[in-house]
C-alpha cells in the first residue's frame, strides 16, 4: 500500500543513521529528510482530498509527544488508533529510530526531537498546499476539521482572530468545529463572517426554532466529479464545555440526519459524499458502519495520527493527527458515482526539512507580534521532559495540578484532561508560550471548594464513562481527569459507578472517605460565575518559584482490565 511504502522510505532513510549510535545531529537528520521526499506522491484519479484537523491554534512549529497510552475499548479494543508506541511501528511496519516512529509514536521521543526538530507550522502547511494546488488544479479540495481557533495564547487573547487571519491565506474549501464554540455564540458568527468559506455543521440546531443554526452542506464540482461536503461539529459540545457559552444551539451525533443529508446529496446528484468530522475517531467509526452511502469521513477531535486509512464497509476512514503536525492527502479515482481506487498518504510537516511559504510566515510574524514579548518571556527551565498526552496522565497535568496544590493551599486538585497542549524537552526553557499552550481558554477560572470523598468519586466515575463506555456513542474523546494529591484503582471493563476503587489522600496515604470533606481546586469548570484567578498565572507563579521543574513519574494510578 502506497502509505506503508512510502512511510518506509522516509524512515528507511533516516533508520540506519541512528541504529546503536544513540542520536545523531541536526544537520544529519535535515540532509536525510527532504521536502521532496515527504511530498512524494503518485497522483491518483480524479479528487484529491487535504485534510487538517485539531491545529488548536498553533501557528508556529511544535514539539508535540504522541501518547504512550491509548485504550481502546469493546470492539475497539487493540484496534487503530488504539495502538501506541512499538505495538503502533509493528502494525503499520514503521522503523523504529525513524522520523516516522518520532512523528507518530512517543518512542524515544527526546532523542529524536533533538535529532529532527519541530514539526508543523502553518507556513509549512502553506508550502504542502500550494504544491499539490498547483500540481492537481480543480481536483483538490481542502478541508478544516475544527479545533483550529484556540489553544494558545494569541488565539485566546484575540478570541481566534489570528488562526482566521492565517487560515483565510490558505482558501480552505470548508470547516467544522468544536472548540471554537467556546468563545461564545457572537464572536463565532462574527468569525465566520470573514471566513470567505462555509463553516458546515448539520448537527447544530437553533433551540428556539429547531433549525439548522449553520449550513448543512455545500456541493462542490473537483475534477468532473459532483462532491458533497457534510460538517459534523463536536457533538458533546455542551456538556464538555460550558453549555452558558452557546445557550441557543444544541448539538448532537443526529445519526438520522446525517442519513436525511446523505441522502438529499444522493438525490442532487452527488457522486462522491464527503462527512468532514469532529465526533472522535471510534464514533465514526460506528457511525460508518450504520449510515450507508458515505465515501470518506476526515475524522478528528480524538487527535490520531494514522499513515493508512481505515476502511468500514465502503467508508473510508482518514485521521489527520493534531497541531499541524500533519497533513493527509487522499487521492480517489471516482467513476459514475463510485469510488474505484485511491491512495493516501499522511504527511508529516518536519519544519527543517519543508521550506516555508514567505506569505505565510509574515502573516504569522504579524498575528504574533502583539504578544511576542509575552510569548517569548522565559518564567523557569524544564528538567523534564513536559507532554500531555496520555489516558491518564501527562507531566504538563502533573506540574499543573503541583502548582495549584500549592498556589490554592488544596488537598487534591483536579485537571482536565485536554488532548491539546503542546510539549517541553528536557533542559529547554519555559516560557508564556509554553504555559498558554496547556491553558489557554475562555474559562480558566482556578476554584478552590470543599468537596467530599463520595464526590470526588463520582467525578471519577462519570470522566472514567466518558472515556471507556464500549460504545462509541457514549464516548466524549477527552482523556482522564488528572489528579493531584488523589491516587485510585481504575478497572476500564467495568461499568459506570464500579470502575473507580481505592481512592488514597496521597498526602496522609490513608483512604479517601465517602462522607469526608476535602479541599478542592481544579480549573476548565463548565459552571458560569465561577471565581478564582486564571489557571496559567498559578503555573507561572509556581514555575518561577521552583526555577527548575523536575516531575517524577506519576504512580498514583493503577490500571486493570487491559
Amino acid at each position: 500500500m502506497i502509505t506503508r511504502r512510502e512511510m518506509l522510505q522516509v524512515g528507511a532513510a533516516t533508520a540506519a543513521l541512528v541504529a546503536g549510535a544513540g542520536g545523531f545531529t541536526r544537520a544529519l537528520a535535515q540532509q536525510q529528510l527532504t521536502e521532496s521526499d515527504l511530498l512524494k506522491f503518485d497522483a491518483l484519479g480524479n479528487v484529491t482530498l487535504l485534510h487538517v484537523a485539531d491545529i488548536h491554534g498553533q501557528l508556529m512549529p511544535v514539539y508535540f509527544r504522541e501518547p504512550s497510552v491509548n485504550l481502546g475499548v469493546g470492539e475497539a479494543k487493540g484496534q487503530p488508533p488504539h495502538l501506541t508506541g512499538g505495538d503502533f511501528l509493528k502494525r503499520f511496519g514503521i522503523p523504529t529510530k525513524s522520523a516516522a516512529a518520532y512523528a507518530m509514536t512517543s518512542e524515544d521521543f527526546v532523542a529524536l526531537a533533538k535529532s529532527y526538530g519541530r514539526i508543523g507550522g502553518l507556513d509549512r502547511l502553506a508550502t504542502v498546499v500550494k504544491r499539490v494546488r498547483s500540481e492537481r488544479g480543480d481536483k483538490m479540495l481542502f478541508l478544516d476539521g475544527g479545533d483550529t481557533w484556540q489553544g494558545s495564547l494569541g488565539s485566546n487573547a484575540s478570541r481566534g482572530q489570528d488562526m482566521v487571519d492565517c487560515m483565510t491565506l490558505l482558501k480552505p474549501d470548508a470547516m467544522t468545529g468544536h472548540w471554537e464554540f467556546t468563545y461564545g455564540e457572537a464572536r463565532v458568527k462574527e468569525l465566520i463572517k470573514g471566513l470567505g468559506f462555509p463553516f458546515l455543521a448539520l448537527n447544530i440546531r437553533d433551540t428556539e426554532w429547531n433549525e439548522p443554526a449553520f449550513e448543512p452542506m455545500k456541493m462542490f464540482e473537483k475534477g468532473g466529479v459532483k462532491i458533497a461536503v457534510l460538517g459534523q461539529a463536536f457533538p458533546y459540545t455542551p456538556v464538555a464545555n460550558p453549555r452558558w457559552l452557546m445557550p441557543k444551539w444544541s448539538f448532537g451525533i443526529r445519526e438520522e440526519d446525517v442519513r436525511a443529508n446523505v441522502e438529499k446529496a444522493r438525490k442532487d446528484g452527488a457522486q462522491l459524499v464527503v462527512l468532514l468530522s469532529h465526533n472522535g475517531f471510534d464514533v465514526d467509526r460506528k457511525l460508518a458502519a450504520r449510515v450507508l452511502g458515505i465515501d470518506v469521513i476526515l475524522t478528528s477531535h480524538t487527535h490520531d495520527a494514522l499513515p493508512e486509512a481505515v476502511k468500514v464497509g465502503n467508508t473510508l476512514l482518514i485521521a489527520s493527527g493534531s497541531h499541524g503536525k500533519f497533513v493527509s492527502r487522499l487521492d480517489l479515482d471516482v467513476q459514475n458515482g463510485v469510488v474505484k481506487g485511491f491512495r493516501y498518504k499522511l504527511i508529516p510537516l518536519f519544519a527543517d526539512a519543508i521550506k516555508p511559504d514567505a506569505e505565510m510566515t509574515a502573516a504569522i510574524t504579524k498575528a504574533r507580534a502583539p504578544y511576542a514579548k509575552e510569548l517569548a518571556r522565559v518564567v523557569g527551565r524544564s528538567d523534564s521532559t513536559l507532554y500531555r498526552r496520555g489516558n491518564f496522565n501527562g507531566t504538563f497535568d502533573d506540574l499543573i495540578c503541583a502548582a495549584l496544590l500549592k498556589e490554592r493551599d488544596a488537598e487534591i486538585v483536579l485537571s482536565p484532561g485536554f488532548r491539546w497542549g503542546t510539549s517541553v524537552l528536557p533542559g529547554a526553557p519555559i516560557t508564556m508560550e509554553d504555559i498558554h499552550n496547556a491553558t489557554a481558554i475562555t474559562y480558566p477560572q482556578v476554584y478552590r471548594l470543599p468537596m467530599t470523598g463520595e464526590r470526588l468519586k463520582d467525578i471519577l466515575e462519570d470522566v472514567a464513562d466518558n472515556l471507556f463506555n464500549p460504545d462509541p456513542y457514549y464516548q466524549q474523546g477527552g482523556d482522564m481527569v488528572r489528579c493531584g494529591g488523589l491516587g485510585y484503582a481504575i478497572d476500564v471493563t467495568k461499568p459506570i459507578g464500579n470502575r473507580i476503587s481505592a481512592m488514597t489522600h496521597l498526602k496522609t496515604g490513608k483512604p479517601i472517605e465517602p462522607a469526608k470533606e476535602y479541599t478542592v481546586a481544579g480549573w476548565a469548570s463548565v459552571n458560569e460565575g465561577t471565581q478564582g484567578p486564571p489557571v496559567w498565572e498559578l503555573v507561572e507563579r509556581y514555575v518561577a518559584a521552583e526555577k527548575s521543574v523536575r516531575v517524577i513519574p506519576n504512580t498514583s494510578v493503577k490500571i486493570s482490565g487491559v
